[in-house]
């Protein structure tokens, strides 16, 4: 008499050895200012590309990125023309939203990051914004599960700009000269243009 082989034990070993491989892989952390559209193009594929992905703020401005001009935002118009990403500009592109990624580290925090990121980013690029209205910051707070008082209450925590800014500081010092930012083990990947370029680095080490 044959062996009967079960499915559901095969189908279980599978999915424990893409597990284990999965957690094999070099940490990936995402660097991000919400205040920048390349933000928004990037965390749409790379909350897919990378599994266990970690979300940080970080200050653009302490990266000294130069404002938008014409012709950037130009770019950034083709660029999510060719991602196939719908894009409006809010009436004001922001350029510093402190009160949006003070909740951004709060998420961060919860293990919400991902969520709250999403949502704020296609609030103010996808659905033109301003992200720092409080109204409009509660609602992208509650897609990610956080509630009204907490979120006020963390757009109003100055206390929380200290690492949002060091994290800036720190990329700086390790050449960053853009964002978004991966960090892949010890590689670091500047600009959503190379999401693709770090996610297969990341698979070949």
């Amino acid at each position: 008499m044959g062996t009967v082989i079960s499915l559901d034990d095969h189908r279980n070993a599978r999915r424990g050895l893409v597990a284990a491989a999965r957690n094999a892989l070099p940490r990936a952390t995402l660097y991000f200012d919400l205040g920048s559209p390349y933000t928004y193009l990037a965390v749409e594929r790379a909350d897919r590309l990378f599994a266990r992905l970690e979300w940080l703020p970080a200050s653009a401005d302490v990266l000294q990125e130069a404002e938008l001009t014409e012709a950037g935002m130009h770019a950034v118009c083709e660029r999510a023309r060719l991602l196939g990403l719908p894009l409006v500009w809010p009436e004001e592109p922001p350029q510093s939203v402190r009160g949006a990624m003070r909740v951004a580290s709060l998420a961060v925090e919860r293990d919400r990051g991902a969520a709250f990121v999403l949502a704020a980013s296609r609030l103010a690029f996808c659905g033109g914004f301003d992200i720092d209205d409080p109204e409009i910051l509660a609602e992208a707070a509650a897609a990610a599960g956080i509630g009204l008082r907490e979120t006020l209450a963390a757009a109003g925590d100055v206390g929380r700009d200290g690492p949002i800014e060091e994290a800036g500081r720190l990329l700086l010092a390790a050449g960053a000269s853009r964002l978004p930012a991966l960090r892949v083990g010890q590689m670091l990947f500047c600009g959503e243009d190379r999401l693709l370029e770090a996610a297969a680095a990341r698979t070949a080490v």
